[in-house]
């Protein structure tokens, strides 16, 4: 049968005097459980820093114990011929250990017997944490001993039981170790589990001094800022437990950027924050007033780009540095030119909409596009007023209600460069189909929540979020009071498309909040409708 799920310990977040121990030793007949046995179990269990019981029993192998072996540990055939298999002592042993951290003195030793013999006999893999008295004092007390062996850290630390190869004895003098390992640890902060389990990677470089820097940080979420010697932002970011996120940075991180960040790191600051969706959102709006130098992925762009249907006799695409609140049609907006450049490619491979920059009926023929068969094109007077107006009303129609009209195109045009083997042309086809989609989808959204006005909403743990307009103007934990009004200073004038990126990403991150499962909408002063017919995906 299966093992239990091992409890999470608040997602690792409990202060070490409340997280219980197991601190285990084993003896074996050789070095690899591919080939060898189990001989002894010992292990001692602590629950509040204090010893709870003892588990002891010799295990017969039920092969020869090699003489090396009987040498080094003094366990004969003889003293195990009478014991228990493995079999028969595993089941009390696992029950012992529960839910408890396992500890030992380079436990993946041990853990590889036990995790062989559970799986060979069908419990599966041993689910518990584990921590490593070896490697806490690699880190912690490396230049005080000649080595680190367990007979050696025992002697350091005046342990009251010598190790003597024995798997209980071994096992007591591994938890003193452990203890007086967490003491040294307590100096440098660490006071709950997972900064317990990430303390051996820690570097000894000289930026980890700067750990007390995390003292005050509450494990909540929120955002953190860090701040170089000048109080200068260098740098944003959110985190569902503030304490534990930060205190990751010095933890050992090769990037290049973070071994920077570290250097110029003087101060941290936080934010707490009431539910996730307010950190992300938080996080969005202090890179885009601060723009912190090492927020490069998230960093607002220098310029948002638009693609938007002119206001011409014969309308064409244009790309758009500037949103205007007129009649025209829009879509974006966009990080990049380029990302701009694939949506319109998008929307002229879907409708004819002509391509030239001329005025209608002022050339003699056709531009090249509309010799190419790719355009319709009013350059020669050829195609009427009433012709040209289907076209864009065909677009128009596509962007807000019938996007398969658009999209429908794109995909039979991917299927036939497909089918001719042309598969960097289908790859093209491809990528537009996806940007257009998604554009469209998104905009569909932003038009939602523009007409939803103020809207209040609350997931299945109680928190909820005011929206209005498309913009986050509340969130309240579980239990709180909700605000019933929105703040002015927030308020945004209605508009078909976002009026900048960072608009953009947080009504996305809103819309991708509201159509989780355990969302509910509570009220809205506005109505909030998607048109009838989805964004078809893309079935290739």
């Amino acid at each position: 049968m299966p093992l239990p799920v091992q409890r999470s310990f608040d997602d690792l977040g409990a202060p070490l005097f409340e997280v219980p121990f197991c601190v285990l030793d084993l003896e074996t007949t050789g070095g690899s459980p591919a080939d060898c046995e189990i001989t002894e179990i010992g292990a001692v269990r602590f629950e509040r820093g204090q010893e709870t019981g003892r588990f002891q029993t010799l295990v017969n192998p039920g092969l020869a114990i090699p003489p090396y072996i009987t040498v080094l540990t003094g366990i004969t055939q003889a003293m195990v011929v009478e014991a228990p298999k493995i079999g028969e002592a595993l089941p009390s042993f696992l029950e012992f250990i529960g839910d408890a951290v396992i500890v030992g003195h380079n436990v993946r030793f041990d853990l590889s017997f036990l995790n062989a013999a559970a799986t060979r006999l069908g419990y599966g893999r041993l689910p518990n944490r584990s921590t490593d008295t070896l490697r806490l004092a690699r880190r912690l007390c490396r230049n005080e001993v000649r080595n680190l062996k367990l007979q050696s850290l025992a002697a350091h630390f005046r342990s009251p039981v010598q190790p003597t190869h024995r798997a209980l004895d071994d096992a007591r003098a591994t938890a003193h170790v452990f203890w007086q390992l967490l003491e040294r640890a307590g100096v440098l902060g660490v006071t709950h589990l997972e900064d317990l389990m990430a303390l051996p990677t820690a570097r000894g470089a000289p930026n980890y001094r700067k750990i007390e820097l995390c003292d005050a940080l509450p494990r909540r979420p929120g955002v953190y800022l860090f701040k170089d010697r000048t109080g200068a932002i260098i740098y944003v970011g959110k985190a569902k437990n503030l304490r534990t996120r930060v205190r990751s940075y010095f933890y050992g991180d090769d990037r290049r950027t973070t071994e920077q960040l570290m250097r110029d790191l003087d101060s941290i600051d936080y934010r707490v924050c009431s539910t996730d969706l307010e950190a992300e959102i938080t996080e969005l709006r202090l890179i885009q007033a601060h723009i912190p130098r090492y927020n490069r992925r998230s960093k607002p762009p220098k310029s948002s780009y638009w693609v938007k249907l002119t206001d011409e006799r014969f309308p064409r695409l244009s790309l758009v540095r500037t949103y205007r609140d007129d009649d025209c049609l829009y879509l974006g907006p966009f990080r990049s030119k380029r990302s701009a450049e694939i949506v319109m490619h998008a929307v002229w491979d879907a409708v004819p909409i002509r391509r030239c920059t001329g005025a209608g009926g002022r050339r003699t023929r056709n531009c090249q596009f509309s010799q190419l068969g790719v355009a319709a094109c009013p350059c020669d007077g050829s195609i009427s007023d009433a012709d040209y107006e289907l076209i864009v009303a065909a677009l128009r129609v596509g962007v807000e209600s019938a996007p398969q009209l658009m999209l429908d195109g794109i995909s039979d045009r991917m299927r036939r460069h497909a089918e001719a083997s042309r598969f960097e042309e289908a790859a093209w086809c491809r990528d537009r189909y996806r940007a257009l989609a998604r554009t469209i989808e998104r905009r569909r959204a932003w038009t939602a929540l523009q007409q939803a006005g103020m809207l209040w909403a609350e997931n299945a743990e109680g928190e909820g979020v005011a929206v209005e307009a498309g913009r986050l103007t509340a969130c309240w934990e579980a239990g709180s009071q909700v605000p019933l009004t929105a703040s002015a200073a927030q308020t945004e004038s209605r508009s078909q498309v976002p009026e900048s990126v960072a608009v953009a990403e947080e009504a996305r991150l809103i819309w991708k909040w509201l159509n989780k499962p355990s969302t509910r909408i509570v009220d809205m002063t506005g109505t909030m409708a998607m048109p009838l017919h989805p964004v078809p995906e893309l079935a290739w």
